[in-house]
This record gives C-alpha cells, structure tokens and sequence, in this order.
C-alpha cells in the first residue's frame, strides 16, 4: 500500500470509532444540552441563514438555455396567485404571498411549517 491509501484508510477507521450517532430526542433531552438548558440556545441564535423565496421552477435543457435573451418567457410549474415557497438554507419553511412595503417587495406568510414537520424533514 501506498502513504496515500494507509492515511486514508488510518482516518477512515479514526472516522468510524469516533461517530455516535444519536436521535434528536436524546439531543434534547442530555443533560446539558440545548434541550435541556435554554441559556445555550443563545449560542446559536446569531448564525446567519439565508432566507430565500421561490416563485417556481422551470427545468430546461442546455440549449433552450442558452437560446434566452431579453424579453424571453420562461414557464414555470406555479399558477398565478399560488403561494411562493420561503426557504431557509434551502429547506422549506412556510408559504407566503407578495407584498410592497415602502416600494419594496416583501413575503406576507400565510403558512408556516411546525416544527414537527421540520424535524420530520431532516430526519
């Protein structure tokens, strides 16, 4: 074997004995942790994500794509008046509808998802 592949197979083995992988319940629900004590919630709280709204989606191929210019129509897999989707990090979060504050545009939300469905999601 060469160096390369013992130090990987060396960190592979160092990966397996150190993982422990644990349900979100027992996350909570150890002493000490988020769960369990609140205060360490602030830890976390100014972590910056990005909140992003999608108004549909359209799936075309590499040379329709490169056929668009100013003034082309692209079709998407909404209906006009539908719920946009509001992400966090990628991950849905709620429903909302647009609005125009002060001249600009803004998410009005009209359904949030529990955060038991969350949960459900990353599982």
């Amino acid at each position: 074997m060469n160096t390369e592949e013992d130090w990987a197979a060396a960190m592979a083995e160092q990966a397996i004995e150190e993982a422990k992988t644990a349900t979100l319940d027992e996350v909570f629900d150890e002493p000490g942790s988020i769960g369990a004590d609140k205060d360490n919630l602030d830890a976390i709280l100014d972590i910056p994500v990005t909140i992003s709204m999608e108004v549909g989606r359209s799936f075309i191929s590499i040379r329709n794509l490169l056929q668009l210019n100013q003034g082309s129509v692209v079709e998407l897999d909404r209906v006009a008046g539908e719920p946009l989707d509001v992400m966090v990090n990628g991950t849905l979060i709620a429903h909302g509808e647009v609005v125009v504050v002060n001249d600009k545009f803004g998410i009005r939300l009209t359904d949030v998802i529990s955060q038991t469905e969350r949960i459900k999601k990353l599982k």
